[in-house]
């Protein structure tokens, strides 16, 4: 584990969406990064498509679960 400098607007939206994802802005920070990397290495998925590759090599499976309507 190590310190990365990041500029104080980048940090302060950090904060802001850790809130809402109900993480840690270190666990945000992480997240974004994982998810970049994920990005760069694999330019022919979206967003969602790298998240669902994400939770099912975690085994998660939420087939089963319902929709919450907004």
């Amino acid at each position: 584990m190590g310190i990365v400098n990041i500029d104080e607007d980048l940090h302060d939206q950090i904060r802001k969406a850790s809130a809402v994802s109900c993480r840690s802005i270190n666990a945000q920070a992480a997240f974004w990064v994982k998810i970049g990397m994920l990005a760069e290495t694999n330019p022919t998925l979206s967003f969602n498509e790298i998240v669902a590759q994400q939770l099912k090599e975690a085994g998660v499976d939420a087939r089963n679960l319902k929709a919450v309507a907004a």
